[in-house]
């Protein structure tokens, strides 16, 4: 036996046990999933979304970057980027909240309306910044004017978030290089 070999059952637990997104169930609507806070979620009817290949690639340094790869909630982001159509900057459709945008949005579980600036980490200084890595930040990313999604937050928390306007849009400002 070599040194580097390893039982294909072992070397298999190894995969499942380093993944946080385990899905118990595909009933042909959607699935059931484990979150990285240990809450079960369902997947179904999640609206379709659209994000840019510049935050694309940006998104994909955060995700591997030593400072966050292991934060709460970077799985629930690496989702959500996974499943969105990539497009070119300037072909991104206005209405869409992409990083950088000013969006006006509602949580329909707690009738409450907030306006927010979608950023970066490092530019979450103000309370009308949210952080792409915040529960809330990944929820609106690539969602557009009119669409919701439920979100599990937290604590077993579920937020209902509904997209009613995107101010600002870098793209649609004819920023495609910021």
């Amino acid at each position: 036996m070599t040194s580097g070999y390893q039982e294909p059952a072992i070397a298999l637990q190894q995969v499942f046990d380093r993944c946080r997104w385990l899905v118990r169930s595909i009933d042909g609507i959607g699935a059931s999933a484990y979150n990285n806070y240990g809450d079960l979620v369902e997947m179904k009817d999640q609206p379709p979304l659209v994000l840019s290949s510049r935050d694309m690639e940006r998104l994909e340094r955060l995700l591997e970057s030593e400072s966050y790869r292991r934060l709460p909630g970077m799985d629930a982001l690496r989702n959500e980027i996974d499943r969105a159509t990539v497009v070119a900057p300037a072909d991104v459709p206005p209405g869409v909240v992409t990083m950088n945008s000013k969006v006006r949005f509602r949580d329909d579980s707690s009738d409450s309306q907030f306006e927010l600036t979608l950023v970066y980490p490092d530019a979450a200084r103000s309370p009308d910044t949210v952080s792409i890595l915040a529960p809330v930040g990944s929820a609106l990313l690539g969602l557009s004017v009119g669409q919701s999604i439920t979100w599990q937050v937290p604590g077993s928390r579920t937020l209902s978030l509904r997209i009613l306007d995107v101010s600002y849009q870098p793209e649609a400002s004819g920023e495609l290089h910021r």
